[in-house]
């Protein structure tokens, strides 16, 4: 090999290696470039009605949580043994109902905010349906109520809670035990009676 064969070598091969250098670096974005776009927003949920009156959330309530489905039955049975210190929702000033945020000792009035696909959400009333300090209804027939947190950090401290109306409109009826006799009412007692007044 001549001297001046040599000497383009090393030039050659420098010369392929920062062809293969930029080529690598071509697939890598620059941060501070202004041509990229920022990542799309999230949807907004359009707020609509509730299907559930502000009302019918009114009154008293036993509260219990669970964390797997298939302890739900257990925790409304839980729930509803809470109704001696029992959790109070009552009607806000504007026509929302006073319920506690996450993590917060005193209550706050908030929103039933309707969304598409029949969902219903309560939080504040300046938040979209589905906001970070919302509950989604998961469940109300009138009597249980179930929510669920939007917030999954807060969803994974909380679980889904479960509201079991206390009183008469959350009580369920008392069976008898099979084959016991009612009891018979005691009867009242005979009233005296006056002895015959004798004649002299």
């Amino acid at each position: 090999m001549s001297p001046s064969n040599r000497s383009r070598l090393p030039a050659t091969l420098a010369m392929a290696l920062l062809a293969v250098a930029l080529a690598g670096c071509s697939g890598i974005s620059n941060p501070f470039s202004s041509s990229e776009q920022p990542p799309p927003a999230p949807e907004v949920m359009q707020t609509m009605p509730s299907s559930i009156p502000p009302q019918d959330l009114v009154g008293r309530w036993g509260l219990a949580a669970y964390h797997k489905d298939e302890d739900r039955a257990r925790t409304e049975a839980a729930a509803a043994n809470q109704c001696r210190q029992p959790y109070i929702i009552t009607a806000g000033p504007t026509g929302g109902v006073m319920m506690h945020l996450a993590d917060q000792s005193t209550p706050t009035e908030l929103r039933l905010k309707g969304a598409p696909g029949n969902k219903t959400f309560i939080g504040p009333a300046e938040d979209p349906p589905g906001g970070q300090q919302d509950r989604e209804v998961v469940g109300f027939d009138g009597r249980v109520l179930a929510l669920r947190w939007i917030d999954t950090e807060v969803q994974g401290r909380y679980g889904t809670m479960v509201y079991v109306r206390c009183g008469p409109e959350g009580q369920k009826p008392t069976k008898s035990k099979a084959g016991a006799k009612p009891r018979p009412k005691p009867k009242a007692a005979p009233k005296p009676v006056q002895p015959p007044i004798q004649r002299q």
